[in-house]
């Protein structure tokens, strides 16, 4: 019979496995340099409404994106300010078109250049990664796994540790470089979904045409949402003639 083991460390104090404790389990979102900064407001709004936590990543470039599409900075300072202006934004510009502001306590945001933050390493516990809007030069990175910055970092953590990634790539028309950087994505298990709107959920406003798209970015992580009206089988216009 073999002798108990004699405690450890300099405190004598027998080794003991961490507890398990509650932890925050986040979707990484991150932003890149392309064109449709309201696609990642509505998807962030979405999220934050269904009890999601968050954390941000935003790239160097779409800070560009986002001051040439609303006008609004995002700095670093003073992020939290400027990501509820972005979220009260309307997709059509108007300021605080959304009456009842986000409650964005449950977001975290990691600057693009900070390689040591939490979503860099796959021990870090998370749900999934959300690329909205994805630019081409993103999705290369990616798919090759550049890791330049933590947006393409975190990607690819994510498909490392074979948790979802969503890529929304939003560009026309793609190049057949591009076309391959994206099959590499959906054989190494990430779900494609291009930045396209459909109009079969009866769009009035250029808002339901954004809100289709960020709704399809949450239908592939399986989040659930009510950003557009679901088809049904049925034509609106009754029954087409044969």
């Amino acid at each position: 019979m073999e002798p108990p083991h004699e405690p450890y460390g300099p405190h004598s104090q027998p080794y003991r496995p961490h507890e398990e404790v509650s932890r925050r389990r986040p979707w990484v979102v991150g932003v890149s340099g392309a064109s449709g900064t309201p696609y990642a407001a509505s998807v962030l709004r979405a999220l934050l409404s269904a009890g999601e936590a968050v954390d941000l990543v935003i790239s160097r470039a779409s800070r560009l994106t986002l001051l040439d599409e609303t006008g609004i900075s995002f700095r670093d300072a003073h992020w939290r300010q400027d990501l509820g202006r972005w979220l009260a934004r309307g997709a059509d510009g108007t300021p605080d078109a959304f009456e009842a502001r986000v409650d964005v306590a449950d977001v975290r945001h990691w600057a693009a250049g900070d390689l040591a933050a939490g979503p860099s390493s796959g021990s870090y516990d998370v749900k999934g990664m959300l690329i909205v809007p994805a630019s081409t030069a993103c999705v290369a990175g990616v798919a090759l796994g550049l890791s330049k910055d933590l947006l393409q970092r975190s990607a690819s953590v994510t498909l490392k540790e074979r948790r979802p990634l969503v890529v929304a790539v939003r560009e026309a028309p793609l190049s057949g470089q591009t076309l391959r950087h994206l099959v590499a994505l959906d054989e190494a298990g990430a779900v494609v979904v291009p930045a396209s709107p459909a109009f079969y959920a009866g769009a009035t406003h250029i808002q339901d045409l954004v809100d289709f798209v960020a709704g399809r970015v949450l239908d592939a992580a399986g989040v659930p949402h009510k950003l557009y009206r679901r088809w049904e089988g049925e034509l609106r216009g009754g029954t087409a003639d044969a």
